[in-house]
């Protein structure tokens, strides 16, 4: 380790910044190890059919797009891309005394198909053919398909 001149630092300029960026590194692991919790956490908090719906939705999101950071949006479990722009987030029915809750997708899903399409999807229950339905959603607005 040679000592840079002038500073009275024992650490070279490429030794700080290599520090630098391993700090940067951990707090951004730690950060998505808090922002993870805090999905989990809000999800088990919710009541059913939210809790059930959010826990599946969260397991297919994993699964399908673990490039995908689950983090709060609104209070409410969403899932974002690497710019940390939400893609996707499940609204709870509780939250607005709805009937159902809303798997809500943002402008970085490339859903796109032609001039219109949806980006809301109502939800009561999901049954083993709406998460076939919701894995391929994930898949196409993360640009798997």
């Amino acid at each position: 380790m040679a000592e840079s001149k002038g500073s009275g630092s024992k650490f070279t300029p490429e030794e700080r910044a290599a520090m630098k960026q391993r700090a940067k590194e951990l707090k951004e692991r730690q950060s998505a190890a808090e922002a993870l919790q805090s999905v989990l956490d809000k999800i088990a908090s919710l009541d059913e059919p939210d809790k059930k719906n959010a826990e599946r939705i969260h397991s297919i999101v994993m699964g399908v797009a673990p490039s995908l950071a689950p983090k709060l949006f609104y209070g409410s479990p969403a899932y974002a891309n690497a710019d940390g722009k939400p893609v996707l987030f499940y609204q709870e029915r509780a939250r607005f005394k709805a009937r159902y809750g809303n798997l809500t997708f943002f402008g970085p899903a490339q859903l796109d198909d032609g001039t219109m399409w949806p980006t809301s999807y109502a939800i009561t229950e999901l049954s083993s053919a709406d998460e076939k339905v919701v894995a391929e959603l994930v898949r196409k607005a993360t640009g798997q398909l």
